[in-house]
């Protein structure tokens, strides 16, 4: 078959193109710390419950300013404690409705003092930017906090300390991978722009940069790619010896996977897939979105005639509707060797693409089992085919 020049098209930056809807913003636990703790300093200075407070956002250029209702603000001799309710606005976001807790209290050291509450996850693992055993209050929300305290007090002239914390955190955390990162204890706080946009894809492709951050941080070799949760556990089931954060959700950010991968010095991947995705590999597509790339035919025509299919075969596959369909196909006339030789393929991309420096071995799964169904010579071992 002839080479295919490799490519990783661009994405939207969110799927909200791709919906065609018109979808609500939200802010970001971050932009609403970062409220939180200017209404309870604010209250803190003048002894007032405050309503109402506003606070900069993150960014270059024109200042933006977003005001935000306070749900409760109470006061103490020497503290002051204020609560914003998260709005993740149409993104399904799991801290949506969380009550953004921030306490201020005076401190004898000048100087301002960030430190976690209940619900708030606290850091054991390097690799994520923020010190070990310490609070995961992401960079930018920690320059948010400190601005939006310093508009009301000046740290250097008196000493402050705040404290974020999350009812509940710790339950929404487990609907995270923060236990996976290292992070336990609760939920991170986030933004980098202090806006939630709605399925969001920039979000995930950070999420993914970071968890191979954190492998490569803890000296990791070995990575596994799947594209969803269905695939991650049948990856998980494939390859019981690895560690949890070995497993990495990429969804379609597979070139970017490799590419950080590189750069961290890990050493082998494992991509675990359904064919519609591994098709894409095969054909050189590295960012694998169904509105980025097409299915290949020819592709998989001329898998079909390498595996040895009859013409009547290929001739259907040519006019396959999905690339799932051309698998049933496959399947239909008990050609499993196509599944092997897509998979090799597409293993080969991925070598490619990281310049020789991984070793990369790919492996499909059923749609309805979840079983291996084809996988690159290296990753044969791993299948039932592989082990008889």
């Amino acid at each position: 078959m002839p080479p295919r020049k490799l490519r990783e098209p661009s994405m939207p930056p969110s799927m909200e193109k791709v919906k065609g809807q018109n979808l609500r913003t939200g802010w970001t636990t971050g932009t609403c710390a970062a409220a939180a703790a200017k209404a309870a300093a604010r209250a803190l200075e003048c002894g007032e419950p405050q309503a109402s407070v506003d606070v900069k956002l993150p960014g270059k250029g024109r200042e933006r300013r977003v005001e935000f209702d306070v749900e409760r603000c109470d006061l103490g001799d020497s503290w002051a404690e204020a609560v914003v309710i998260k709005d993740a606005g149409d993104d399904p976001d799991v801290t949506d409705g969380a009550h953004l807790t921030a306490r201020v209290s005076w401190r004898e050291e000048q100087g301002l003092e960030l430190d976690r509450g209940n619900g708030v996850g606290v850091v054991t693992r390097p690799g994520l930017g923020l010190p070990v055993g310490g609070p995961a209050i992401n960079a930018v929300p920690r320059r948010m906090i400190s601005y939006s305290v310093e508009e009301v007090l000046d740290p250097d002239e008196i000493g402050v300390r705040v404290v974020i914390s999350v009812p509940g955190g710790e339950k929404m955390a487990e609907k995270t991978t923060n236990a996976r990162l290292g992070i336990v204890g609760g939920i991170s706080i986030l933004g980098t722009t202090g806006i939630v946009r709605p399925f969001s894809t920039a979000a995930w492709a950070a999420s993914v940069v970071q968890a191979v951050n954190v492998m490569g941080a803890q000296g990791h070799k070995t990575f596994v790619l799947s594209t969803g949760g269905l695939t991650e556990k049948a990856a998980m089931r494939l390859l019981p010896d690895l560690e949890e954060v070995n497993f990495i959700e990429v969804g379609d950010f597979t070139g970017q996977a490799i590419k950080k991968a590189v750069e961290n010095g890990l050493e082998r991947c494992f991509f675990v897939g359904m064919v519609g995705k591994i098709s894409k590999l095969a054909a050189g597509v590295m960012m694998t979105h169904w509105t980025r790339s097409k299915v290949d035919n020819d592709l998989l025509a001329e898998v079909t005639i390498e595996a040895g299919g009859p013409t009547a075969l290929i001739e259907e596959v040519k006019g396959a509707n999905t690339a799932r369909h051309a698998y049933e196909l496959w399947r239909s006339a008990h050609l499993d060797r196509a599944a092997d030789l897509l998979c090799k393929l597409a293993a080969e991309n991925l070598a490619e693409y990281a310049e020789g420096k991984l070793e990369v071995h790919v492996i499909l799964v059923d749609f309805d089992t979840l079983e291996p169904a084809g996988a690159s010579p290296g990753g044969l071992a791993l299948t039932a085919k592989g082990r008889a």
